[in-house]
């Protein structure tokens, strides 16, 4: 195999196999973002309260908790290339399971389809990520998956804009209050009408991804090369070592609570605009579009810092530039909890463009010498998503009090954890 150069991003030899596992990147950010408005949809269409949609969350979460580490030891026994073959496999049959699931009327098939989906995501996340890193010199391993991360925010919009067009906008504009007086059969004629429109965007990306899959599977995947000859690969000495990774231990801390601030930022910027443009005068409806319009902005704005991170790693450490977003998301943090209004709501979106490079880089540091760890490593790291599901409803325990700029605390929190890891990273202590 030619030597490495630690100047490119991405070795030639490795270029087409780079954008093809790259795209997956893309696809699995679909996914996580036309799901965050099926709360609300499925509440509807089956005349459930907001918790029992909430399980559509439990679903989706549950499936990356418990399929990283069974997917991880997929890896370690077979290859990165089956793992993503896995993980595009069981994608593909849970969002083609929406459509018998249509057919029989019920909520909980879809529940059983969101899992299996999101067992997929969970072998594409933990196969895809060390992949990358491995795809060249371990100098430029973290820009490298910044660099493939950066794509991910663009299925998210991608998602977003889906949802938004040809779910939310489709489905009957009958409201919850309206469709609770339907008798049983006008309610049944609905119901099929609104999963109709529902399931159609899943089977697309279902023959999407069986399109990949087949990419994918004919196309010849090289090995990186691996300076790990004659250390045990069994999974427990893998844990012993990794547990004993300064650098690996503070990451999958740091990730936990990275993610729960950022599923806190997004999913409480709409009640947070709300409520804000509401106290100038403006009607309810109104009010939660526009706050919608700015989460579509703060994406962009991630999308858009993440490839400047990208950039800005070839001359920075990606430690040093961690440390330096994380004081400014903590800085913005604070202005959102004490000044309140549209500055504070600015703040708030301009968080995004702070958290961008946060996902990647902590988990290209905490990943950067685990060696023949990286498959169990990465499935810590993916399992410590579970803050996205944790975080959230502490948040809203402060809401729910009356103080909903106070409730930005918990971000604030997750932001320093983030910046003690930075820091960390730079010292002699994680060395």
């Amino acid at each position: 195999m030619p030597e490495s150069n630690p100047r490119r991003t991405v070795e030639p030899h490795f270029l087409l196999p780079f954008i093809l596992i790259t795209s997956c990147f893309a696809l699995w950010g679909f996914a996580n973002d036309i799901t965050n408005p099926m709360v609300k949809s499925f509440s509807k269409i089956f005349r459930m309260s907001v918790t029992q949609g909430s399980l559509v969350q439990v679903a989706f979460y549950g499936g990356y908790f418990c399929m990283a580490l069974p997917a991880a030891l997929f890896i370690k026994r077979f290859s990165y290339k089956k793992g993503i073959l896995m993980g595009l496999g069981l994608y593909a049959v849970g969002a083609l399971m929406f459509l018998p699931a249509a057919k029989t009327g019920n909520y909980w098939p879809f529940l059983l389809a969101y899992f299996i989906l999101t067992c997929g995501l969970s072998f594409l996340e933990t196969s895809a990520n060390p992949f990358i890193l491995s795809m060249g010199a371990p100098e430029t391993a973290t820009r490298r998956l910044n660099l493939a991360q950066s794509f991910n925010p663009i299925g998210s919009l991608c998602g977003m804009w889906v949802a938004m067009n040809y779910i939310q906008a489709r489905m009957n504009p009958l409201s919850t209050d309206e469709r609770a007086l339907l008798n049983d059969t006008e309610f049944e004629a609905l119901k099929a009408a609104d999963l109709s429109v529902l399931v159609k965007p899943y089977a697309a990306i279902g023959i999407v991804l069986v399109a990949v899959f087949v990419l994918v599977l004919l196309m010849r995947m090289p090995v990186a090369d691996r300076a790990d000859e004659g250390v045990s690969r069994a999974f427990g000495p893998s844990v012993r070592r990794l547990f004993a990774n300064k650098a690996y231990r503070g990451g999958v801390v740091a990730q936990f609570f990275y993610v729960g601030a950022q599923i806190t930022c997004w999913t409480f910027i709409i009640q947070y605009g709300t409520k804000v443009f509401m106290a100038e005068g403006m009607a309810e409806q109104a009010a939660e579009i526009l706050s919608q319009r700015l989460n579509i902005i703060a994406m962009v704005l991630f999308c858009v810092s993440r490839f400047l991170c990208t950039w800005l790693m070839k001359w920075f450490r990606p430690a040093k530039i961690l440390a330096c977003f994380a004081t400014a998301a903590m800085f913005l943090t604070l202005v959102v909890i004490f000044a309140g209004g549209r500055v504070g709501v600015y703040s708030l979106v301009a968080v995004s463009a702070c958290m961008s490079l946060m996902f990647p880089t902590i988990y290209g540091l905490a990943l950067k010498d685990v060696g023949p760890d990286a498959e169990i490593g990465s499935a810590g790291l993916i399992m410590a998503i579970l803050g996205g599901s944790l975080l959230p409803p502490v948040q809203a325990l402060i809401i729910d009090a009356g103080w909903i700029g106070g409730s930005f605390v918990v971000p604030l929190v997750c932001f320093a954890v983030v910046l003690v890891f930075a820091l960390r990273c730079l010292s002699v202590s994680y060395k």
